[in-house]
């Protein structure tokens, strides 16, 4: 089966203060097969995140190449480009026409799924992070992809409203693939049918996701051992 995310001996490292160099990946090269949920794991400052920008293509990389075969979202629940002046309507509007799909629909989805009610019309800058969170999901569930993108994905407001959200996001998986960051290994657990790990610019790739948290879980405790 074609993979629908390759990368193929992909660099990427920052400068340090002292003038070294931290890695993130190091001539890296895995495939992501498609419709599959998979886990990344690493230990904090891993790259995890970094590494979903790159694939997502909002992240450079020093070098080698990302194949995508797919469409894949932009982190869901992302609040951050949405304009601030522009209403919770028009901002969806402006992404419905970048992404070719219908904007009536898509403000619909949004409004009914977010229930916002007459703040869609309000400045976006006005929001609390509560709205922002509810218009963000909604807007991330509404526009479909092959692959989804999840980083510590976290829905706002009450019970019931989670609920909507999980279920939701349930429904898109369904038909979807996706990569999902995350430090509750529950999470992972439950969620995930394969998995990444990521230590020392190193990425392995594991059909089961037991033996990758084990795996994780021993170089977390070989860190602690480190001096």
């Amino acid at each position: 089966m074609t993979a629908i995310i390759e990368l193929h001996h992909v660099s990427k490292s920052f400068r340090m203060p002292d003038g070294n160099r931290k890695y993130i990946l190091r001539n890296a090269s895995f495939a992501i097969p498609p419709r599959r949920i998979m886990g990344i794991l690493g230990r904090n400052g891993a790259g995890k995140s970094t590494t979903l920008r790159m694939i997502a293509g909002t992240q450079d990389f020093d070098s080698g190449e990302i194949v995508r075969r797919g469409s894949v979202s932009w982190p869901v629940g992302f609040a951050g480009s949405f304009h601030p002046e522009l209403t919770g309507t028009q901002n969806i509007r402006f992404i419905a026409r970048i992404y070719g799909i219908d904007t009536d629909d898509l403000i619909e989805f949004v409004r009914e799924f977010s229930e916002l009610g007459a703040y869609m019309d309000m400045p976006f800058r006005t929001y609390s992070s509560g709205m922002r969170s509810r218009l963000a999901f909604g807007v991330s569930m509404g526009v479909p992809f092959d692959v989804y993108l999840m980083d510590e994905v976290t829905a706002a407001g009450d019970a019931a409203f989670r609920k909507k959200c999980d279920e939701m996001l349930k429904s898109r998986l369904s038909v979807s693939g996706a990569l999902f960051v995350s430090h509750s290994i529950k999470s992972i657990e439950d969620l995930c049918d394969c998995a990444l790990v990521l230590e020392d610019g190193k990425a392995r790739f594991f059909e089961d996701v037991k033996e990758a948290i084990e795996v994780h879980q021993g170089n977390m405790k070989i860190s602690m051992t480190q001096p």
